[in-house]
């Protein structure tokens, strides 16, 4: 649930904290817990997840790609069945408003939610990352991409959207303003807008002997909450039945593609020949796609026979402004 805009919305809805740094503490707390997640009673407990998450996840599957805006009380009735109340619904309903990620339409007296261009693009990035590329690298050709930078006490806002960037693209850090990532980066767009020429060194090729790799992944990346959020991921999925006392078979999928999506931010996609053996991401990429296969389908059904929506119309195409140089169109092609 892939764009220049997608870190600063992405970070904007995390409320500041890089997806990796706030993911690592959630995976601590699971793997603290005595029974993997379970409730108190013996019975399978569904995951703890934000409001906002589960609202990126079924504007993902179910607004994305319609050109329709949905009736606020089908979002507070499709949330309710996650057993999320009608404040919370509309108090994220209204953030996503404020931040530019939805838009309202009235339709007589009823308020409806639509995307918009910059939700649209986080969402299909999302997509993108969540069912296409998944978190295992395992095609991995050798090649990192290095980035250095020194910033000003006085740029810690931008130091923290910069970091915020980076850690959606892959990157970890090594210390002093170096971080690494096990992929080319389009560094450029990453960091545009930050406002950053001449501040950045980038470098792109393989590490050089002797370099020890996993070493280096182990100090760039904090593996164990890696590790312990894809464990709790798989003592709740990967059984014959998974939420049994979950309403149907939509609650089911939200729930579980919400919990997969935090998992993804946090995972930098690091080449698996270079990951410790029987890393648990491998058995829970083929567990989601399994448990989507199932669920896929008769969610969508359930979800469509609930939604009220209207259509929207496309925003018209702005005219580029004439342009103020002399040149010919001659000179200008």
């Amino acid at each position: 649930m892939p764009n220049i805009e997608v870190p600063d919305a992405r970070a904007a809805l995390r409320g500041g904290t890089t997806g990796a740094e706030r993911m690592g503490r959630e995976a601590r707390a699971a793997a603290d817990a005595p029974d993997g997640g379970d409730a108190p009673d013996g019975g399978e407990a569904p995951p703890r997840l934000r409001p906002r998450t589960l609202m990126l996840t079924y504007l993902g599957n179910y607004v994305l790609g319609r050109r329709v805006a949905v009736f606020s009380g089908s979002f507070i009735d499709a949330f309710a069945r996650l057993g999320v109340g009608e404040h919370a619904v509309r108090s994220t309903l209204a953030r996503m408003v404020d931040r530019g990620l939805l838009a309202r339409h009235r339709a007589g007296r009823r308020m409806h939610f639509g995307l918009t261009p910059r939700s649209e693009a986080i969402l299909l990035d999302g997509e993108d990352r969540v069912w296409r590329r998944g978190v295992l690298n395992t095609d991995w050709d050798g090649t990192w991409t290095v980035l250095a930078f020194s910033l000003p006490e006085s740029w810690r806002r931008v130091r923290h959207d910069l970091r915020a960037r980076l850690g959606w693209a892959g990157f970890g850090s090594l210390g002093n303003g170096t971080w690494i990532a096990p992929s080319p980066v389009d560094v450029p767009a990453l960091v545009d807008g930050l406002g950053l020429d001449g501040r950045l060194k980038v470098f792109t090729g393989p590490a050089q002997a002797p370099t020890d790799v996993p070493a280096m992944l182990r100090e760039a990346f904090d593996l164990g909450p890696l590790a312990a959020g894809h464990r709790a991921f798989l003592r709740r999925w990967d059984r014959p039945e998974p939420l049994p006392g979950a309403p149907d078979d939509l609650a089911r999928y939200l729930w579980m593609s919400a919990e997969w999506l935090e998992l993804v931010r946090a995972d930098p996609r690091l080449p698996v020949e270079h990951l410790p053996d029987g890393w648990p991401a491998v058995r829970g990429q083929r567990v989601v796609m399994e448990l989507r296969r199932r669920w896929e389908a008769p969610a969508r059904g359930i979800a469509d026979a609930a939604m009220e929506c209207v259509e929207v119309r496309p925003p018209p195409r702005l005219r580029p402004p004439p342009s103020s140089s002399a040149r010919s169109p001659r000179s200008d092609a």
